[in-house]
């Protein structure tokens, strides 16, 4: 059986690393790096520059999940936000 996760090396900030992601985040990271003109190395060392704590593949996992399900309520303005 193939793993959902995917090993892929990426440039951030002229360093050289692996990133292990699922196919779902990989895309996603794709659409919103093409949906705000710049490359996939330019917005993982965004997210790898803001991130508080944890390892980069999580970072970049909850930026994907912030990121979509903030224009899932955008879509829908009459709802409030779950605390």
């Amino acid at each position: 059986m193939k793993s959902p996760v995917v090993k892929r090396s990426i440039v951030v900030a002229g360093h050289k690393t692996s990133v292990s992601l699922e196919e779902a985040f990989w895309n996603g990271m794709k659409e919103i790096s093409g949906l705000r003109n710049m490359t996939l190395s330019e917005l993982v060392g965004e997210i790898d520059n803001n991130r508080q704590q944890g390892n980069l593949s999580s970072a970049i996992r909850l930026f994907v999940l912030d990121y979509f399900k903030s224009r899932a309520m955008a879509a829908q303005p009459d709802k409030v936000p779950a605390q």
